[in-house]
């Protein structure tokens, strides 16, 4: 816990000690603050990299409007669905700028709900990119409950472990989809890039390697896609926290550079994450 200064006892003046204490508290709320701050900063890049494409897929489904009556009508709804997304991106824009431990967790609780909400609209429950989001949003909501609350060095330590199982949890849940005979064999991948995909490593592959070289080149990227995913998975929870920040950084650039740009979208708020990893603690 804190360690507590004098200031507060009746009819004392503030001595030195207690004055640098309270300093030093301030100033270590600060570091863990610009943590949130960076991660949001990320998250918030993500979901406006997503903002064309949400707006393309908002009319469609305006357009073209489904019913499943598995989702209850609030759920259905293309207010809800733009809504949701407009509460998400203001909240974080507002997360990114405040300073105020308080504030800071309402603006945070705003973002979860909306992204929450987009999690199981039926307009946008199957996207990754406010999956992604919304655990690194929890993440710097937890993060914000603790300031002023424990000690920010042990919170610090903490929450670079919950970091490491939030990264791993993202990893594990797509590497597990992937143990399939298909995706295993390279079809799936074939089909998804190697065919037909309009992506500078793609076409200049269909450029220079003939059809049977594509679909050797689709079963190595598979099984190493779905190799590197269940090893991240299962380790970077246990591995040094700077260690693993590295390496969910690389693997977090690499896929949307050898796959699609919108990716991106997906993949910044963990780059957030993985940021916090491998900056060096201010408590060090």
């Amino acid at each position: 816990m804190r360690k507590q200064s004098g200031l507060g006892r009746a009819g004392s003046r503030p001595d030195s000690n207690d004055l640098n204490v309270l300093a030093t508290s301030v100033s270590d709320d600060l570091a863990l603050v610009r943590s949130v701050r960076l991660v949001q900063a990320f998250v918030l890049v993500g979901l406006l990299w997503k903002i064309k494409l949400f707006g393309h897929v908002s009319e469609v489904y305006f357009a073209f409007p489904q019913t499943d009556t598995f989702f209850p009508a609030p759920l259905q709804s293309l207010v809800v669905l733009r809504l949701a997304y407009c509460v998400a991106v203001l909240s974080s824009i507002v997360a990114v700028r405040l300073r105020g431990a308080g504030p800071l967790r309402i603006a945070l609780l705003a973002l979860v709900a909306a992204l929450s909400t987009l999690l199981i609209h039926q307009g946008s429950y199957n996207d990754a990119t406010f999956l992604t989001s919304w655990w690194a949003s929890v993440w710097c909501l937890w993060v914000s409950g603790q300031l002023g609350r424990a000690d920010p060095n042990f919170t610090m330590t903490r929450s670079k472990r919950l970091a490491c199982v939030v990264l791993s949890i993202v990893m594990l849940g797509p590497a597990i989809g992937k143990w399939t005979a298909e995706y295993w064999s390279g079809e799936v991948f074939y089909e998804i890039y190697y065919r037909s995909r309009d992506f500078w490593l793609y076409n200049w592959l269909r450029d220079t390697a003939d059809p049977a070289g594509l679909r050797r080149l689709a079963m190595m990227h598979a099984r190493m896609a779905i190799l590197v995913e269940t090893m991240a998975g299962l380790t970077l929870w246990i591995l040094p926290h700077r260690l693993a920040g590295w390496l969910a950084l690389a693997i977090m650039v690499v896929i949307p550079l050898t796959n699609n740009w919108l990716l991106f979208s997906v993949t910044l708020s963990l780059i957030g994450l993985s940021l916090v990893l491998v900056r060096k603690s201010p408590f060090q």
